[in-house]
């Protein structure tokens, strides 16, 4: 296809934008469509929909990989927001995204649920791509631009861009948890982070123990002065570190939940699945620190001991690819695959599987129509930074009905304290929670969904970028 030129601001031919989000992957996927011609469109996630107002307001820029490796592309504009791609070759993406990223920080940055591997090359890659986006990014802002540089792919982003832009106003958030000082230390290159980090004049996390985390690190490895959520730097600045949970279009999804094509659809799937007394249901990327294997064996075992009935309680288990490069996640898809048909095999029914497992990808108005068909919402990471599939559920329950089991090592345990929680290593302790939450009597599952449902309805995603943004731009940020 040809892109539509762009409509921003212009510095010769270089288009520019006064509010600048910077992240791994643009908001837009490639589609083909039936003609054979390729079209843009945006991505599912809350991410986009939060930002999408203050881009269109700000004629706003998107820095970020369009997702194919060895393809340059111009800026275009979708959608009315300028997209500017940042180019990764196969390469890159083995070693900066694949390597770095998801097999060295992200384990690490997880409590180590699995062992991070360190190598100097896939470092290497990691600072040659940060700074490509760190240029992609200085050529685009305005002089004094809003920058928000987004999660642990770009922990370099901050310092580099202010480097070459002192006059920008630079965010960041992080995604996923932060760890202590003791695994963050295990790092080679934990001091080079922190600094990069550092370039921010705030830096944003899922809670406050990371930020508590992150102050301990920077004042104990760096020696630089902090006070609470201070940091003063060698140059003068002060950098604030503080919490800011990450939250869901609460509205939107109740909006889409409650439609008459999605009950329907919620009503066929309980009759798919036999028209159990009870359904239990899991969602989440296919992920070692998502906890599924620990999750599927507590049900199993309660069906294998008869504390459930088959023919009245059933688990569906979504499982969306995830990482399918990495070998640690094709091991995990064939661990789960093999417990799940073991546990069919030895407890199932001809056309009656106790575990419903679907190793695939769907669509908001699939996930919301399950969600309204759930009894029990089953969300049990080793650790997770948020998790906001916990607060879809609670937003996808008008009457104030269904139950949620959450474990207490996701962020969103922190906010949802009302969920029925759990430490999903115990799975003697995740099996009684599991029947706790399915035979709690109405009135007590109505109480915990009320209040759950007003801590997701008054903590928007829209409340999250609107309390970050407003901070940054502070004058004592």
């Amino acid at each position: 296809m040809n892109p539509k030129p762009p409509k921003a601001k212009t510095t010769s031919d270089t288009p520019t934008a006064s509010f600048v989000v910077v992240a791994n992957r643009l908001p837009v996927d490639r589609i083909e469509n039936e003609d054979g011609s390729t079209d843009w469109r945006t991505s599912p996630g809350g991410l986009v929909t939060a930002l999408e107002p203050v881009m269109r307001k700000n004629e706003g820029a998107w820095v970020g990989w369009h997702g194919a490796p060895d393809e340059v592309l111009q800026p275009f504009e979708d959608a009315g927001i300028l997209l500017v791609p940042v180019p990764l070759s196969a390469e890159e993406v083995e070693e900066y995204y694949e390597g770095f990223s998801n097999a060295t920080l992200w384990p690490l940055y997880h409590d180590v649920v699995a062992h991070p591997e360190f190598h100097r090359e896939w470092w290497d890659a990691y600072v040659r791509v940060n700074q490509r986006f760190a240029d992609q990014t200085a050529a685009v802002a305005e002089q004094g631009a809003v920058v928000w540089v987004q999660d642990y792919q770009l922990q370099l982003v901050p310092q580099m861009l202010r480097a070459q832009r002192p006059d920008l106003k630079i965010g960041f958030f992080l995604h996923i948890p932060f760890p202590p000082t003791e695994l963050y230390q295990q790092l080679p290159w934990r001091n080079q982070i922190l600094e990069g980090l550092l370039g921010a004049d705030l830096v944003g996390f899922q809670l406050p123990g990371g930020a508590q985390n992150f102050v301990r690190l920077v004042r104990q490895r760096l020696h630089y002065q902090t006070h609470r959520d201070r940091i003063n730097t060698p140059e003068g600045r002060t950098v604030l570190a503080r919490a800011y949970p990450i939250s869901i279009d609460s509205q939107g999804m109740a909006d889409l939940a409650t439609s008459p094509a999605i009950e329907a659809r919620a009503a066929e799937i309980r009759r798919d699945l036999g028209d159990p007394k009870f359904v239990f249901l899991g969602v989440d990327r296919l992920d070692y620190t998502k906890g599924l294997p620990e999750r599927v064996q507590a049900f199993g075992e309660l069906v294998s001991d008869g504390s459930l009935d088959p023919e009245e309680a059933v688990f569906v288990q979504v499982a969306t690819p995830s990482r399918e490069r990495v070998d640690q996640y094709r091991i995990l898809r064939d661990d789960i695959d093999r417990l799940v048909g073991r546990i069919n095999g030895d407890i199932g029914r001809i056309g009656r599987p106790p575990i419903t497992y679907l190793h695939s990808s769907y669509p908001k108005d699939e996930m919301a129509a399950l969600y309204r068909a759930a009894d029990v919402m089953v969300v049990t990471p080793l650790r997770d930074g948020m998790n906001l599939v916990a607060k879809e559920y609670v937003a996808c329950r008008p009457n104030e009905d269904g139950a949620l089991v959450l474990s207490e090592f996701a962020g969103a345990a922190k906010e949802l304290r009302q969920a029925y929680l759990v430490n999903p290593y115990d799975i003697d302790g995740m099996k009684g929670r599991l029947l706790e939450a399915m035979n709690d009597s109405p009135r007590s599952k109505t109480r915990r969904m009320r209040i759950l449902r007003r801590q997701v309805f008054d903590n928007d995603i829209d409340r999250w970028a609107t309390l970050f943004l407003d901070d940054l731009a502070s004058p004592t940020a």
